[in-house]
């Protein structure tokens, strides 16, 4: 996950899902016995039920199950992806979306090897590292020059000819993610900038609010003409190691021998898979949400965005099952290459003549912890039509938020650019970082309870908005 706003349990559906029911985890909840949903939606006592519903539901824990267990890891060009795709058209069919396709795109996919660090002075040491996506490939050899942030390495007049560059800049834990846009631009910047100096090889303090040795790795970019480097991200005491070494007295720098290994395959492809719940009256118009299914490889993209792709799913599938589906068309999309970038684009490219029909649209990508604020395109949050939700939602503790959307995810950014409203469910950010982009991120740091209460809040906007009149695109009512 880049952070936009910065996705990710349950039991099977009560209802209409006894045909793929599957043994629940033992973690998963036992489900409450769910009241009978309203056959009419034209009221909102079916949003009510279905929020209530959703809480002792299982579809997004067994989904998220599925799919870290029997998949893994997903990057974009592996395998694994392939795989990917092809679960996420058959479960899709199973949870009873319509129209269910993966539109491909091509998406030239950076490939891990083996990789590499070693202190050589002043002691021979093991340090832990990953390679950064879109890193150059070779090994390296020579001392480290630490920067304490990342404005140091750009300001600086030090000659970095032959030298390894490390940055060295802590992030600052916060529920709502904003530390990691400060923090990883030493990741996303620092290689290129560290490259266009005449460093041999970059590393950065993984981008992580975690103090374990386990590195988190992440995407980098190349400016116009810099030549990539071997470019990684240490775990933070490896990190703090040479920082401390590099300012022993006497001015003698650490060395190390960096060895990343990597390769790209300019002929991948990546594909969003797409499908609907056809509204039953204004079927044109749609509500497009989604997480992305692919994943960096450390570990099985639980959080960042198995969870996603769950909660998303989940609320298709539940408001699926309501005897008549809601007014408008409601889509779920499972995003192909947001780790890496293209989803978005590729996404807008096949479907822009949609954009004027395209109601409103988000993601979920920030984990599974809970939601604590709904934030709605400008002026809505005090739009009377939207009081029920707000008490709807402050039963879950989520509250109505008159702050700006922002970027409402990477994957619908392309749609947000285009004019599309936009929404944010804004979920606890604060130990998400933590375990984002490192073989941390696991099925097990999910909680089922709370990720029942994130698919509860998505789906009270969702069915709400999607049987209703609303025009994000007319002014707010006062």
């Amino acid at each position: 996950m880049t952070i936009r706003r910065l996705a990710l349990a349950l039991l099977i559906s009560a209802a209409g899902g006894a045909a793929f029911a599957q043994a629940p985890s033992p973690r998963a909840p036992t489900p409450a016995a769910a009241a009978p949903v309203a056959a009419s939606t034209s009221t909102f006592s079916t949003t009510l039920a279905l929020r209530d519903r959703a809480l002792g539901d299982n579809t997004a824990w067994t989904i998220l199950e599925e799919l870290t267990t029997d998949i893994g890891g997903r990057p974009v060009g592996s395998p694994a992806m392939t795989r990917a795709k092809d679960w996420a058209i058959a479960k899709m069919h199973a949870l009873g979306f319509e129209n269910v396709r993966a539109e491909a795109f091509a998406k030239p996919s950076w490939v891990r090897g083996p990789e590499s660090a070693e202190l050589n002075t002043p002691y021979k040491t093991k340090l832990h590292v990953l390679g950064l996506g879109n890193s150059g490939s070779g090994q390296v050899t020579g001392e480290v020059v630490v920067f304490s942030s990342l404005a140091r390495l750009k300001m600086t007049s030090i000659d970095l000819k032959g030298k390894i560059v490390l940055v060295n800049q802590p992030m600052t834990r916060t529920q709502d993610g904003s530390g990691y846009g400060a923090a990883g631009a030493a990741r996303f910047q620092g290689p290129s900038i560290a490259a266009s100096k005449g460093a041999i090889g970059y590393l950065t303090r993984s981008i992580s609010t975690a103090d374990v040795r386990e590195p988190h790795t992440g995407s980098t970019n190349w400016g116009p003409g810099v030549k990539p480097i071997p470019a990684g991200a240490l775990g933070v005491p490896d990190a703090d190691l040479l920082e401390r070494l590099s300012k022993r007295p006497g001015g003698k720098l650490p060395t190390i021998t960096l060895s990343l290994l990597s390769s790209v395959d300019e002929k991948a492809t990546a594909w969003n898979v797409v499908g609907d719940l056809r509204g039953s009256e204004r079927p044109n118009e749609m509500i497009v949400i989604g997480g992305h299914l692919d994943s960096w490889d450390p570990g099985q993209g639980a959080i960042d965005d198995g969870a996603g792709v769950a909660i998303t799913a989940a609320v298709g599938k539940l408001i699926g099952d309501l005897p008549t589906h809601p007014k408008r068309t409601i889509r779920v999309v499972m995003f192909g290459s947001e780790e890496t970038g293209g989803s978005s684009a590729a996404y807008l490219a096949a479907h822009k003549e949609e954009v004027p029909r395209i109601i409103l649209t988000g993601e979920s990508d920030t984990g599974g912890d809970e939601i604590y604020d709904l934030r709605l395109p400008p002026g809505f949050a005090n739009d009377p039509r939207f009081l029920p939700v707000a008490d709807a939602l402050a039963s879950l503790k989520v509250f109505m938020s008159s702050a700006d959307v922002g970027e409402a995810g990477s994957d619908v950014a392309g749609l947000q650019e285009a004019g599309v409203p936009a929404f944010g469910l804004s979920q606890d950010a604060s130990r998400y970082f933590d375990l984002h982009h490192s073989a941390s991120d696991t099925l097990d740091k999910v909680d089922p309870a709370k990720l029942a209460q994130n698919v509860a809040a998505w789906i009270t906007l969702i069915h709400f908005v999607a049987d209703s009149d609303i025009d994000f695109r007319k002014p707010a009512q006062k």
